[in-house]
């Protein structure tokens, strides 16, 4: 039985949004209130076992089983007044998803009978199967064992009836199977790295931390419209369909009114994420037709990557509650914007110090400046390997697009640093860096403005732009696992830290004050990196890529080629001087992020193909056949088709795209069945980058019939239909 496209579509223009959720309580009265967090720990266990839980997260201290035991006990009362029946440990595999094994919290009494049980054995490991996700190679079926730990360091939450349980993931041998696993490592190098350097300069410095605040982009579409759409279902993105004739031209939809059933979906989110804990800050719509984002108030970056994994289930759940299905595919319409996750990025210390932010005097902007442009040296040395840690088959569609930075690693400065930068480089080392307007000017003097909202211009090409006190990572897609960029970025800049703190303590071993001795090792940094990495153009002209080739810059926009980067002696060296990844590991992921791109190729190869013959096909046929039928009729009735050049002619039109398609369905199952004959993962994903391409030229033609075709006949609802929500 067909489905009444325009049934679908009344239907949708129809519903009524679903009423909030109303808590009848003001936000700081419920925050929290699913998370098993400080305060909750406070009042559910006893002192010592508060305490020893405290020293762990804080101080890195590991818990005995005793200590482990006490906090399973109070958390599960807590979690039993709050109707939990069932316990899972909630990890992040190499899927770009979370999983999930759900236990019940019962356990035989002894006497024909059950009760509840959680014991720190079962808190702190859980062994579920490595051989079913993604390893690269470094699990086989008949090598299924692996483990998850618990991380303290990320508070346990409640969803629905299950509490859940952050943890790492990795294999009997001990390689990460994970993103969280490498993302720690990350923190824990970065933090090293930068320690003894922010100690220079204020002794009582006991901890660095990095922090995130990520920005999710996202579509809404209707769930009947969706339901009918086979490409949207089964590859998130559609994979043909015109562009309607209004589409984001008008930049009508940016910052406009929230359509009111949009509106009710956004605070029954933001009233569920509250109460897990998830400081959400900001909502909007976005350029595109149906595309919003959400944003929350930046946190520690361990902590802000699970709450961005739990918002995006969150999400899933919620929106079809309100009849919606929420899309984070980085493309899924063609003609209007993707949708992107920022990154904004910083370090800060346990003092409450930001160092990307001017100091209160001249030694507090000389540190700002000391990781600031060590920064900037590791996104240069490293840009190949940062574009790598972004790219994946559906990013590819958005970067470079006009719409997102270019598939180039630069950093924007602002016209302000960038003099800043320059002017150093000019000057002696014991040039006194001041902030202007705090103190009176003198020779020699650098000034750093106090307030940086306004000082410069924002550069949306720009992939990595410094804002005031943070940089943004633009290029990071809607869909990833923000880790994967994370893990990549802290590693890189606590590798270039270390580089440079060894180079400074040369420096100091000559006798030089420390302000002297910093500048005299940041100036050849700074005139190594001020005309290669940083650029403050537009990302989007052809000239830039000229440019950035010419600076020697990695310029590749082949997906599979990008991820080679991971490999490279020098990532290598990176990641394996910082203890983030194994050689062993690295490789692994390699071929994770191959197998994936292949994959998601290859089913969208197969799906447009199949929608394209039992779709598309017949319903232009049964036009086709319509026209011919009127043709022949007007024949039969004047002795001649005069009066018939528009249907000619539409038959014609029809008769060509016709056999262009099922050409393109002949080429395309050929090179499928040649790419599925490659065994090297490397090479399948280069001959499936050709398939990708392909893409395209099978979509012409059906685009083009879609414009042809009786309206009543089309059989999948189009872009006019699935864009513009009532």
């Amino acid at each position: 039985m067909s489905i009444n496209r325009f049934e679908l579509v009344r239907e949708s223009f129809s519903k009524k949004p679903a009423e909030p959720a109303v808590s009848g309580k003001k936000i700081s009265e419920y925050f929290g209130e699913l998370v098993f967090d400080r305060r909750t720990m406070q009042e559910y266990l006893d002192a010592d076992t508060f305490q020893a839980l405290t020293d762990c997260i804080e101080g890195g201290k590991p818990l005995d089983h005793m200590t482990a035991d006490g906090v399973a006990k109070g958390m599960k009362i807590w979690a039993m007044e709050h109707g939990v029946t069932h316990v899972t440990h909630w990890f992040q595999p190499l899927t770009e998803g979370t999983a999930e094994k759900h236990d019940s919290l019962i356990e035989y009494d002894g006497k024909g009978g059950v009760i509840e049980r959680l014991d720190g054995k079962s808190l702190a490991q859980q062994e579920p199967d490595a051989s079913s996700f993604p390893s690269g190679g470094l699990r086989a079926t008949f090598e299924a064992r692996g483990y998850t730990a618990w991380d303290p360091t990320s508070p346990v939450f409640i969803q629905g009836d299950t509490l859940c349980i952050p943890t790492v993931f990795i294999s009997y041998t001990g390689e990460a199977l994970d993103y969280k696993t490498p993302l720690k490592r990350a923190l824990k190098a970065v933090c090293e790295a930068a320690l003894p350097i922010c100690q220079l300069f204020d002794p009582s410095v006991k901890k660095v931390y990095s922090y995130l605040g990520w920005e999710q982009e996202y579509f809404l579409v209707d769930e009947d419209l969706y339901a009918s759409r086979p490409d949207l279902m089964i590859t998130g993105r559609t994979l043909m369909g015109h562009s309607s004739s209004k589409n984001q031209q008008l930049d009508d939809h940016y910052f406009a009114a929230i359509p009111t059933r949009v509106a009710a979906f956004m605070r029954d989110l933001e009233i569920q994420c509250y109460r897990l804990g998830i400081p959400l800050k900001t909502r909007h719509n976005e350029v595109a037709p149906n595309q919003f984002e959400i944003a929350p108030i930046f946190g520690e970056t361990n902590l802000a990557n699970d709450q961005n994994q739990i918002l995006m289930n969150q999400m899933r759940y919620i929106a079809r509650r309100h009849g919606f299905v929420v899309l984070f595919h980085e493309k899924p319409f063609a003609g209007v914007n993707g949708s992107g996750k920022h990154n904004n990025w910083s370090l800060g210390t346990d003092t409450g110090t930001p160092l990307f932010a001017p100091g209160k005097d001249a030694m507090g902007n000389l540190q700002f400046l000391t990781f600031f442009v060590n920064t900037l040296a590791a996104v240069q040395k490293h840009n190949a390997l940062l574009k790598a840690s972004i790219a994946s088959a559906t990013n590819a569609h958005r970067l470079g697009a006009n719409e997102a930075p270019p598939a180039i690693i630069s950093a924007f400065l602002g016209k302000t640093m960038t003099e800043v930068l320059r002017k150093l480089l000019t000057l002696p080392s014991d040039t006194s860096i001041e902030i202007a307007g705090k103190q009176s000017k003198k020779m020699g003097l650098v000034e750093i403005p106090e307030i940086f909202i306004d000082n410069t211009d924002r550069n949306r090409t720009s992939p990595f732009a410094f804002t005031g006190n943070r940089f943004e990572f633009r290029a990071v897609g809607a869909s990833s696992n923000c880790a994967g960029a994370m893990t990549t970025l802290n590693a890189a800049v606590a590798d270039q830290l270390c580089t440079f703190k060894a180079d400074l303590d040369k420096e100091l071993a000559k006798g030089k004050s420390l302000n002297i001795a910093v500048m005299d090792t940041l100036k050849p940094i700074i005139a190594s990196i001020i005309d290669v990495v940083c650029f403050d153009g537009n990302g989007y002209l052809p000239e830039w890529h000229e440019e950035a080739t010419r600076r020697g810059l990695d310029t590749c926009n082949s997906v599979p080629e990008m991820i080679k980067a991971f490999t490279t002696p020098q990532s290598v060296e990176m990641f394996t001087r910082t203890g983030v990844y194994t050689e062993t590991e690295l490789q692994a992921r390699n071929e994770v992020k191959w197998e994936t791109y292949v994959k998601k190729i290859q089913i969208e190869s197969r799906v447009l193909v199949r929608m394209a013959i039992n779709h598309i096909i017949p319903a232009v046929l049964e036009y086709k056949t319509a026209l011919l039928k009127d043709v022949a009729l007007t024949k039969e009735v004047f002795s001649d088709t005069s009066g018939c050049t528009g249907e000619l002619e539409t038959l014609a039109k029809i008769s060509q795209y016709l056999e262009e398609l099922r050409v393109g369905i002949v080429e395309m199952k050929n090179a499928r069945k040649a790419a599925n004959a490659i065994e090297d993962p490397y090479a399948k994903a280069v001959a499936y980058q050709e398939i990708a391409e392909s893409l395209e030229t099978l979509r012409r033609p059906i685009d083009k019939l879609e414009e042809i075709v009786d309206n009543k006949i089309w059989p999948l609802p189009k872009y006019r239909e699935l864009l513009f929500i009532s």
